[in-house]
């Protein structure tokens, strides 16, 4: 049965007034199975709540006496339907696993689906559409995700860690899952989250950190109740549960004395192990593995690829349709700074497109979508276009780890869409997202790193809910507009209580949000060069913190330039990982994009760029505007107070971020500026104070 959000929490894009134009109507559900069952518990629900009525056939299939439906959501199978729904089937092949078709035909709405997971998204098609699905006569449209795969992986600790916390990278308090070391007692959050996820299009969460510790490693066995309640929540949105698993599991959790994937025995554990767990969850999506990366164990150790490694937990899988996300995060995190050849950027590539083809069917190579780390700008990494025997995952990140800490407005979706919309071999080659969901539809899909707590607002910064909102509905459509994303998010979250204040709201957040990502880079690091934060906590401007450290993300600032030089003519080469065009875009300075500069390129502080301006300037002037475009958004969002558009109680936590994320915002512009300034000597041209 569907269970509210609880007490205290905000429903986010999911409020009973969304459910109002199908609840003040007549429903037609038709289909047997869980998933069915939910669709029809929903369209319960908001007919008790609006005065609608869910109707039901007559045994053997035919309708009751009354008045037709308004809406009719059935499933194919589901016959007799119908006279309109044949009539909008008419001529359609297979719908898909998880597709539906939708119409408006003879005054009614019709969502049809060969399975029930397709009724489920249709169900959240007509909640996103509103009243505009009972208008005017629309053909029938076929809808259905391009990734078969679109997950979300959470870093929750079961133990609080020392240093991490509950939730590794985690901007939104504690974790959903797990309290004190045990699993939470009352897991209706948990249930109402997958229900959040489905409207959107998630289908897979991993339910526990890459960076699998001691009590994490046990959930593989002892725990293993725990991961089979927390299914148990999901299961009923078609959300499948995935675990991050230890690569020495074997040897932490009692079994043969080596991890060594080719070791008979290690095997064997491992088939045993999976075995046990499709026992207690025969939907059990699959396993998630970080190995020989930021101290991490993995194949290394003895000598083994990391296709051997990947392979030996892909066979345990592959009997029961499991998968192993394999994380290509792997560099070395023990860099000597002084050593310039050595570059963190080509790490990814260097250790797995030597192994492409070697992979089996049901490995997923997880790539993160550049090849640093999450970095506010960063090229495509060019791994995603130099594995086509290996099925791949992009990875993103929803929790703004490097873009604010959920502290900071920065609307992710445009730098999403661009990095999914990067066609590696140039305008005539398929896109990122084309690769990522696989010629035949059998690609790894996307994955990202939730940024969900248990935080009231479930992202610590209200606004930050459109970024998780943005990432299952682009894991969707990746061709969707950020704009129109925004929207659909918009008009679902909000429901002012004053005549108008939708028309109000609707310009303000679009004014905050559609370039805030751009608005984050202009104050932070620029022209690509990344990090510049302070150490650990990674929130905050410290321009050489990491500069002298091991962890290979350096800046090369000097009194007469900056930036990386990656060139394969006299730097680390790795221009030269990537296919033509984009192998002589990058390496030749004049033809280099200017966001990506000084990722590429060690240039003078005079290099002129395309609009004119040189490096020097052109850092004195973003960081200048960036923090003006955060005191604008904040007087933008002070207006509304008041106004009827926004629950006074939203309002204030957004007030009080947006004046955390101006006082960052000023403290960034004022530490870059003044850096470079006593590096380079050079003034600003327009004469304003820089420390």
């Amino acid at each position: 049965m569907t269970v509210p959000v609880p007490d205290g929490v905000h429903p986010a894009w999911l409020p009973p007034e969304a459910f109002r134009a199908i609840g003040s109507r007549r429903t037609l559900v038709r289909g047997d199975g869980p998933l069915v069952d939910t669709v029809r518990d929903e369209v319960t629900l908001a007919c008790v709540r609006y005065g609608g009525r869910v109707r039901h056939p007559l045994p053997g299939g035919r309708d009751g006496p009354g008045p037709p439906p308004d809406l009719v959501l059935a499933l194919r199978s589901a016959g007799p339907l119908p006279a309109v729904a044949e009539t909008v089937l008419a001529g359609f092949g297979a719908i898909g696993d998880e597709g539906f078709v939708v119409a408006r035909h003879d005054g009614v709405t019709v969502v049809l689906a060969d399975e029930p997971a397709g009724l489920l998204y249709g169900l959240f098609h007509v909640v996103r559409l509103g009243e505009r699905a009972f208008g005017a006569a629309v053909p029938a449209e076929h809808h259905r995700p391009a990734t078969r795969r679109r997950m979300l992986d959470h870093w929750d600790n079961v133990d609080v860690h020392p240093v991490m916390g509950q939730v590794e990278r985690g901007y939104a308090g504690g974790s959903l899952f797990w309290r004190d070391g045990v699993l939470r007692e009352d897991l209706s959050r948990v249930r109402a989250y997958g229900r959040l996820l489905a409207a959107c299009g998630v289908n897979a969460v991993a339910v526990n950190n890459v960076n699998v510790h001691a009590t994490e490693a046990s959930l593989l066995t002892d725990r293993l109740g725990d991961v089979a309640a927390i299914a148990a929540e999901l299961r009923p949105y078609g959300i499948r549960v995935h675990l991050s698993v230890r690569f020495s599991s074997p040897v932490v959790l009692g079994g043969p004395p080596t991890a060594d994937p080719l070791d008979e025995d290690v095997r064997k554990w491992w088939a045993a192990v999976t075995e046990r767990v499709y026992a207690r969850i025969p939907d059990f999506g699959g396993y998630v593995v970080k190995a020989d990366s930021e101290g991490q164990p993995g194949p290394f150790t003895y000598g083994r690829s990391h296709a051997d490694g990947a392979n030996a937990l892909a066979d345990a899988l592959e009997p029961f349709g499991g998968v192993v996300h394999w994380r290509a995060f792997v560099y070395d995190h023990r860099q000597d700074w002084r050593d310039r050849a050595t570059d963190r950027a080509r790490a990814a590539h260097d250790h797995f497109v030597p192994l492409d083809g070697l992979f089996r069917g049901n490995v997923i190579l997880q790539v993160k979508h550049g090849p640093m780390d999450f970095q506010v700008r960063e090229p495509v990494s060019p791994v995603v276009a130099a594995m086509p025997a290996t099925r791949l995952a992009v990875e993103l990140q929803v929790t703004q780890e490097y873009t604010g800490q959920q502290r900071h407005v920065c609307y992710l979706a445009p730098m999403w869409s661009d990095v999914l919309g990067f066609r590696p071999w140039g305008p005539a080659g398929p896109a990122v997202a084309r690769l990522a969901a696989g010629a035949a539809g059998d690609g790894g899909g996307l994955v990202a790193v939730s940024n969900a707590g248990d935080d009231p607002y479930w992202t610590g910064h209200p606004l930050a809910q459109a970024n998780l909102y943005a990432f299952g509905r682009l894991a969707w459509a990746p061709g969707a507009d950020p704009a129109t994303i925004l929207d659909e998010w918009i008009d679902l979250t909000f429901a002012p209580s004053a005549p108008g204040g939708l028309e109000r709201l609707r310009p303000t957040l679009h004014a905050i949000m559609d370039d805030s990502w751009r608005t984050y880079e202009r104050y932070t690091a620029p022209l690509g060069v990344g990090f510049m934060v302070r150490p650990g906590h990674h929130y905050g401007p410290d321009v050489d913190g990491y500069e002298y450290t091991p962890w290979g993300t350096y800046h090369f600032a000097d009194r007469d330039g900056v930036g990386v030089d990656r060139t394969r003519a006299t730097g680390t080469g790795f221009t030269g990982q990537y296919p033509p065009p984009w192998s002589e875009v990058y390496e030749r300075l004049e033809r280099c994009p200017d966001e990506l500069l000084l990722f590429f390129h060690h240039v003078p502080y005079g290099h002129v760029l395309r609009n004119g301006s040189t490096v020097i300037q052109h850092i004195y002037d973003t960081h200048f505007a960036g923090a003006e475009q955060v005191a604008e958004a904040r007087s933008l969002w002070e207006r509304l107070a008041g106004t009827g558009s926004v629950d006074p109680a939203l309002h204030a936590r957004v007030k009080a971020l947006i004046d955390e994320q101006l006082r960052c915002a000023e403290e960034w512009r004022d530490q870059i500026n003044a850096y470079f300034f006593r590096k380079s000597g050079v003034p600003d041209a327009h004469g304003r104070r820089i420390p």
